[in-house]
Formats: C-alpha cells, sequence, structure tokens
C-alpha cells in the first residue's frame, strides 16, 4: 500500500523537526508544571500499539499526582477534578501530548491513526454500565495501522462519544487511508489547537 510506505519517512521527517523546533516550549511546560505542585514533569502511560502490542507513551503531565490510584484508567470526562489548572490548558491545546513525538520518530505511532488506547481501560459514556473496551465491536479491527497522535476520530469527534461509535471512524480511516487524507488531519488538527478545542464536547471543526 503507497499509504502505508510513505508514512513511516514522513512520519520520522516530521517528528524529528517537531522534537527540535519545539524544544522551548518542552522547557517552558517542564517549568510550569513544576512550578504547579512539585510533581514530575511527565507520565508513561501503557497503551495498545499496532498489532496489539504494548508501549509506552509519554505525555505531559496534566493531571495530580496517583490521579488514578483508586480507579484504574478511566476516560478523562469535562470538567475532571482531576485535571490539574495548567493541565486544562495543555489537553485544551492538545500539548500535553508532545513528548509523543519521540513515540513517533521511534515507530511506536504515527501522526495520524486511531487514536492509541490503554489496555484495560473502561467505557463510561453510552452504555449503562462501565464496560472495557476490549468488549466492544471494532477495538481488534483499529490495530492493524499504528495508532495516531490525531486521526479522523479525534479531529470529528467530541470527545465523550461512546467508544462504539468512535470505533466505527477509525476503521473508516484504516480503508480510506491515504497521504492526502493524513495531510488533511493535520491541517484540521493544527486548527482545533490554535482554537484550545482539543477538549470540547462539541464539534471541534
Amino acid at each position: 500500500m503507497k499509504a502505508l510506505f510513505l508514512k513511516r519517512p514522513f512520519d520520522i521527517a516530521l517528528s524529528g523537526a517537531g522534537i527540535l523546533l519545539s524544544s522551548p516550549l518542552w522547557l517552558l511546560f517542564a517549568c510550569l508544571i513544576k512550578r504547579t505542585d512539585r510533581g514530575p514533569v511527565f507520565y508513561k502511560q501503557d497503551r495498545v500499539g499496532r498489532n496489539g502490542r504494548i508501549f509506552k507513551a509519554m505525555k505531559f503531565r496534566s493531571m495530580i499526582v496517583d490521579a488514578e490510584k483508586d480507579h484504574g484508567p478511566v476516560q478523562a470526562v469535562e470538567h475532571d477534578p482531576r485535571v490539574t489548572k495548567i493541565g486544562r490548558i495543555l489537553r485544551a491545546t492538545a500539548m500535553d501530548e508532545l513528548p509523543q513525538l519521540l513515540n513517533i520518530f521511534k515507530g511506536d505511532m504515527s501522526f495520524v491513526g486511531p487514536r492509541a488506547l490503554r489496555p484495560k481501560e473502561k467505557e463510561v459514556h453510552g452504555d449503562p454500565d462501565t464496560r472495557e473496551i476490549e468488549d466492544i465491536p471494532g477495538y481488534r479491527k483499529r490495530h492493524v495501522v499504528r495508532p495516531g497522535l490525531t486521526g479522523l476520530t479525534q479531529v470529528y469527534l467530541p470527545g465523550d462519544t461512546p467508544r462504539r461509535k468512535k470505533f466505527r471512524y477509525d476503521l473508516l480511516y484504516v480503508r480510506k487511508m491515504s497521504f492526502w487524507l493524513d495531510m488533511k488531519l493535520i491541517a484540521l488538527s493544527f486548527w482545533i489547537t490554535f482554537r484550545g478545542k482539543w477538549e470540547s464536547r462539541q464539534k471541534k471543526i
């Protein structure tokens, strides 16, 4: 597939440039996070990658220390009390995910693809009962490609959309994947970041 052939060289080149150009922001965010509560700057999470392989995704910490101590991995909700003040800004602009440029450079992720989910994550919206996402139709089929920093689901659906619908969008991306679709989704992602709409529960674009 031509799209898959072009994706990896593109990911390496763009993530490498992104790491170098964004390095001043890394220093700024590190200082702000430390000043907020003196906790660790980075937060590593197990994520499910291509073919179900588990990798460590790195993010700027946007929640309080030990945020998941009592409830385990649960999707963040609107006005989540676990999110810090600086974390709200980082999450709205997706700057908390800037360190994932390293994951892209290493090959764990791609710029565009289904969102990298956590093992044993719980579904908290759209169902009467909390359920594990592995039990939702479409979960495993979306792992035929590398997970993405952005993607069709991330751009076009609100954050609290039920996983069943998100997975349908993920599978649509897998079927329609192309270099030009990736370019369109990256451009739209920059627009969402500029407007600070990543945490919006309404349409982002």
